[in-house]
């Protein structure tokens, strides 16, 4: 489990293809990368991925063509990603329950600034949007945040300066697909709901 709260930004260094998928190396010398053990999961972009391997400031994770294919952003050299360490029992839960799976890929329809912030429009996936509300979370590449308005499949969302600035969410233009994960209870509640 995460939080939606990116730690740091990583950048893909190295891809080597698999039989069924690619291996990543990962560069992220500002992850602390020194209680991250071979096996645990750090999400990226909002996708969660098992380490197996690590150096000081860099790490391996293999993602398979099943990911690739219902996610964006991890199979391009030299790309940055978001980066968050899995939630400890501990940890405080600054954003929302994420878990890491990926529902689908939304694409930006606008990313403008307003004032001081920014305000970002996305254009869910048919079977997505159903599960969005107003004032409800949302998962956009890995960032927690939540949803001001919502119109049919379209969600705007009000970006603050801290998170245009840590995250790569600063790179978004009309057309940008990104990784969209629903709020958990929404996942929940449509299971209960269809087992009634």
């Amino acid at each position: 489990m995460f939080t939606g709260i990116v730690a740091t930004l990583g950048t893909i260094s190295k891809i080597t293809p698999l039989a069924e998928g690619v291996r990543l190396s990962v560069r992220a010398p500002k992850l602390g990368l020194g209680d991250v053990a071979l096996g645990d999961s750090i999400a990226h972009n909002g996708v969660c991925l098992t380490v197996i391997a690590k150096r000081k400031d860099s790490y391996d994770v293999e993602v398979s063509r099943l990911t690739l294919d219902c996610t964006t952003g991890l199979d391009q050299l030299g790309a940055e990603v978001n980066l968050e360490k899995a939630l400890r029992l501990a940890d405080r839960l600054g954003g929302h329950l994420v878990s890491g799976h990926v529902d689908g890929v939304g694409e930006v329809v606008s990313f403008m600034p307003i004032g001081e912030s920014h305000e970002l429009v996305i254009k869910a996936p048919k079977g997505l949007a159903k599960y969005i509300a107003r004032k409800g979370s949302i998962t956009v590449d890995g960032v927690s945040l939540t949803t001001n308005a919502v119109k049919g499949r379209k969600f705007w969302i009000n970006l603050i300066p801290h998170t245009v600035e840590v995250t790569t969410l600063k790179r978004l233009k009309a057309g940008s697909p990104v990784n969209l994960e629903i709020d958990l209870m929404a996942r929940y509640a449509e299971r209960i709901m269809g087992a009634a």
